[in-house]
């Protein structure tokens, strides 16, 4: 089983901040509630607060999918399109210590 980990860097449209915030927020108590789900934390660039980063862990890929099909995530996918301009990773571990 190989633990998948997504980042998104999400970056609020004019105005847009707080409804950003609120939305992300509002994901992370029913994400890290998911079976297979071992973190999802959220995170404001010092440099740029209208900047968010999400950073989530999985146990495995399908554990990341599951999570995909969540109605929470579905509302999510329905609305950033109109509050942030957004990118996602997902990575699996090459050289990783554990923490």
């Amino acid at each position: 089983m190989t633990n998948v980990k997504v980042y998104a860097a999400l970056t609020a449209k004019s105005g847009k901040e707080v409804e950003l915030e609120d939305l992300l927020r509002g994901m992370a108590a029913p994400s890290r509630g998911e079976k297979g789900n071992l973190r999802y934390d959220l995170w404001r660039d010092a440099a740029e607060p209208s900047r968010f980063i999400l950073d989530e862990m999985y146990i495995d890929a399908e554990a990341n999918s599951s999570h995909r099909e969540t109605p929470h995530f579905q509302n999510y996918v329905g609305k950033i399109g109109e509050l942030a301009d957004r990118s996602v990773y997902t990575v699996t571990a090459v050289d990783v210590t554990d923490l």
